[in-house]
């Protein structure tokens, strides 16, 4: 009997997503598909009992320890950054930022909700003018370009994985006439750097790491004696588990997070060979949930642009599919930070200091 309940979700999710792909299913619908997933994946990782629990998270830890640092960082890398800049500064906003805003009231836009993150993050990591500051997996540098304007004594390093970023950071550079920048295009995976600074981040590049005490020692490496290290992640507020291309339903991981690991709120307590835990917080996650729904926005707003940007990329056949795949993935981001009123997947912030 179960496997024919399994032939006939497999059948099922093949033709839902063959409906999506067509851009067939509507929003409503999709949302709904999403919670049912997500609910489907609680109830099978959340053990009878907390030591139950606790071990099954230990066993987690235990098997990242044997692991690389990273696992399809290419891979990861097309996924996210094949699109032309265009389609982000669309989505996301003129900051470009692309990870979570912090809403302080309802009324806070896109842009004031990203920038009260950054000076939460800046305040949380004790920032402060004159110091030297590396900024790992930057992205498009919206902290690294907060810092610079903020603290114009700093000097900024910024580790991207992508030319298209450096470029695009770079000329924002030139136009605000900022000098106290670097940018570095590189895998952090694999990069070697000689120098030391007083302060350290890393905003949602966890989530595309493994094996966080080699990643830690080599972060430690670039750490004076009395540096900070701030860690920003997305989590799950009790279990750990990594991005796995299974079943026809992992699309998301498929497109969107190959080689990736959903960390849980305390994981990296657990690799503390090199660095030692000063603070920790929790940010809810229906800060995430409203940032993903203003990316849909922002996205929509734009759609005619982001249609021919699509098109360029993928070609006219494969449009379709990647707008809609886009729109879901936003969906599916604000469905999952929006669960359980923001109560099961949050953001994590971290303040380490060297050991």
């Amino acid at each position: 009997m179960e496997k024919i309940i399994d032939v006939a979700y497999g059948a099922s999710v093949k033709a839902g997503l063959t409906l999506l792909e067509k851009n067939l299913l509507p929003d409503l619908v999709i949302r709904r598909l999403i919670r049912l997933l997500l609910a489907s994946r609680l109830r099978s990782v959340y053990k009878p009992t907390a030591e139950m629990q606790l071990s099954d998270l230990l066993r987690f830890v235990d098997s990242l320890k044997k692991m690389p640092i990273a696992i399809n960082t290419e891979t990861a890398k097309t996924q996210h950054y094949e699109l032309p800049t265009a389609f982000f500064e669309h989505a996301l906003g003129r900051n470009i930022k692309y990870s979570c805003c912090y809403y302080s009231n309802d009324s806070s836009s896109l842009e004031e909700a990203g920038e009260a993150m950054l000076a939460l993050s800046c305040e949380r990591a004790k920032v402060e003018d004159g110091q030297s500051v590396l900024d790992i997996g930057c992205g498009w540098g919206s902290l690294t370009l907060y810092i610079a304007r903020k603290y114009s004594k700093c000097k900024l390093t910024g580790i991207c994985n992508s030319k298209t970023q450096k470029a695009f950071i770079d000329e924002k550079c030139r136009k605000l006439g900022l000098q106290n920048v670097e940018i570095i295009a590189a895998d952090i995976s694999t990069f070697e750097h000689e120098g030391t600074y007083d302060r350290i981040f890393s905003i949602e590049m966890f989530e595309h790491m493994k094996n966080y005490g080699e990643l830690l020692k080599k972060i430690g490496n670039w750490m004076k004696e009395d540096s900070l290290l701030f860690v920003h992640y997305l989590c799950h507020k009790t279990y750990a588990y990594h991005f796995e291309d299974v079943n026809d339903d992992d699309w998301i991981t498929r497109h969107f997070f190959s080689g990736g690991t959903m960390p849980s709120a305390d994981l990296l307590l657990y690799f503390q060979e090199n660095v030692s835990i000063m603070d920790h917080w929790l940010v809810n996650g229906t800060h995430y949930a409203k940032t993903s729904e203003e990316w849909l926005k922002g996205m929509d707003k734009e759609i005619v642009a982001v249609k021919e940007i699509m098109e360029v990329t993928y070609g006219k056949e494969e449009a379709v599919k990647w707008t809609v795949y886009w729109r879901t993935f936003f969906i599916a981001l604000a469905e999952l930070f929006a669960y359980n009123n923001g109560d099961e997947w949050m953001i994590a912030h971290f303040l380490f200091k060297k050991k």
